[in-house]
């Protein structure tokens, strides 16, 4: 018998029993008759109890000990998948001689495992500045920048850097707000105008000056541009200096071209203003730099694109099938809405989705056996994906709380 000492407990294991499986580190042991390889392969030998000591964990080799009994390796569902691979990796034993369900469940187990610490990875770099502190260290007006670093971007570091925080996204409600009250028909008189244009001025100061303290304290101009944030500030304010850019050339236009057809120029440049206008609707994502929510939200469709596509799939081949067969089945009534497969795309997807405007409605029962087969289609679809989504948006929202919290 061999003697083997697996942290501190003894297992005896014949000779023969382990020449059967000379690739394994146990049955190199046992064939090898020069002392120096032997050693090698051990931690330690005792020459008064002729033990072969091994510094492993002993409740796993419990599992080994077995598989050179029976020939099969068991695996319980309780034990750390990476620890039982690393452990059977040491002793030399593959995966192999495991059953298939102990090694489906194992295989599971190691995947689920690296998908959950690659979420982890992934929610603490979601609340990890791209910058620290430390990068600001010798540094031109490396202590200058990194004060105002901790003002703009780490709103636990100080009372005023919390004020600049909830600043921030006061002032992007209030941005909202007058954006909406703009086109109110009560606001559009002279003194709704004025205030609102101061109103926006302010705002506009404010996210600029943010937008350059953010600039001045950032270590690296490369990564500063890459940053999805610093790009949402940047789309916040533009609207604001491109909006006074044209109403400049808009006047300048009126007064070169005054003989010429300067209605038509005028109408092309308000179109355009609209458009720049309605650019501003963008400053809510600004929410999202402080909004724990709004990251989880985020995070929850980058991490579920992949259901999310399916269900846009299914939704288009419901869209596809039904409408060709309302149309199959309607198309010959007088007055029908359905004349052509895309004319009932509309239809097919406003029933799918269980809206129902009722503004395109079959008329015959066939018509409506199909509507009936769409609508419950429909609610089945969109079933689905919500509670996993839901889950994972709830799962990936504590943790993000518990990561902040912590930092």
């Amino acid at each position: 018998l061999l003697n083997i000492n697996v942290g501190g407990k003894l297992f005896q294991i014949a000779y023969k029993v382990l020449a059967q499986y000379p690739i394994t580190r146990l049955g190199k042991l046992a064939l090898y008759t020069d002392p120096v390889k032997k050693l090698q392969l051990c931690d330690d030998y005792l020459v008064q109890k002729n033990e072969y000591f091994f510094d492993r964990d002993p409740s796993i080799f419990h599992y080994i000990f077995h598989f050179y009994r029976s020939g099969v390796l068991w695996v319980m569902d309780e034990m750390c998948p990476s620890n039982f691979v690393e452990e059977i990796e040491y002793w030399g034993i593959h995966l192999k001689y495991s059953q298939h369900c102990c090694r489906s469940l194992l295989e599971e187990k190691r995947d689920e495992l690296s998908e959950y610490l690659k979420i982890e990875k992934e929610l603490e770099a979601e609340l990890e500045p791209l910058e620290s502190g430390a990068q600001f260290d010798g540094k031109f007006l490396g202590r200058f920048r990194k004060m105002v670093w901790n003002l703009i971007e780490n709103p636990y570091s100080s009372v005023p850097a919390k004020i600049i925080a909830v600043m921030s996204s006061f002032f992007v409600l209030i941005s909202i707000v007058g954006m909406t009250l703009s086109t109110v028909e009560e606001m559009k008189n002279k003194t709704g105008k004025m205030w609102m244009e101061q109103m926006e001025m302010i705002c506009a100061i404010f996210f600029t000056s943010e937008y350059l303290m953010r600039l001045i304290s950032s270590s690296s101009f490369k990564n500063f541009l890459r940053a999805a944030f610093n790009a949402i500030d940047l789309v916040a304010i533009l609207p604001f200096y491109i909006q006074i850019l044209f109403e400049n050339m808009d006047d300048g236009d009126i007064q070169y071209h005054e003989e010429l057809h300067k209605v038509e120029n005028v109408s092309k440049l308000g179109k355009v203003l609209k458009l720049i206008k309605l650019m501003r609707i963008f400053r809510i994502l600004k929410l999202a730099r402080h909004s724990t929510g709004l990251r989880a939200f985020s995070f929850t469709m980058r991490q579920c694109y992949q259901q999310v596509c399916c269900l846009l799939l299914f939704i288009a081949m419901g869209v596809f099938t039904f409408s060709a067969l309302i149309h199959s089945v309607e198309h010959d009534v007088p007055g029908t809405d359905f004349t052509s497969i895309p004319c009932a795309w509309w239809w097919a997807a406003v029933s799918l989705s269980t809206v129902g405007y009722g503004d395109t409605v079959p008329d015959t029962i066939l018509g409506r056996m199909v509507a009936f087969v769409c609508i419950s289609f429909g609610i089945i679809l969109n079933g689905m994906p919500i509670s996993i989504l839901y889950n994972k948006f709830s799962d990936y929202y504590a943790k993000l709380k518990a990561h902040e919290m912590s930092q």
